[in-house]
């Protein structure tokens, strides 16, 4: 039966030039589907857009530009060489020496200095 249907094919040359317009027919056509799958992903991205938009107008806004920090904080404290237990227990005694509330002290770095380094 397979010898049958390959009597039936016909083979046919092809000139150069048609070869060459069958690849650009074919090129073509690839670029056409890849735009329309283009299109498609910008179509989804712009309804993703719009949905997430209308969520995030009815929640309250959030400042992205600097944290939020506790009540009565005064930011961050670079440790250069210090565990955390210490730098708390540094920075109780200055406040008691000071006799200033602990919020009320800002602490930009504390490092430890060793007897070698003096």
């Amino acid at each position: 039966m397979a010898f049958i249907l390959a009597k039936t094919v016909e083979t046919k040359t092809f000139a150069l030039s048609e070869g060459f317009l069958y690849a650009l027919i074919g090129f073509c056509l690839v670029l056409v589907v890849l735009a329309v799958l283009m299109g498609f992903i910008y179509l989804l991205s712009y309804i993703v857009r719009k949905v997430e938009g209308k969520g995030k107008k009815q929640s309250a806004p959030a400042t992205a530009s600097a944290p939020e920090l506790a009540p009565g904080s005064s930011g961050s404290v670079k440790l250069n060489n210090v565990d955390d237990r210490t730098a708390a227990m540094v920075m109780a005694i200055v406040a008691d020496e000071l006799k200033t509330p602990l919020n009320e002290l800002k602490f930009i770095s504390i490092k430890e200095i060793n007897e070698e380094e003096k």
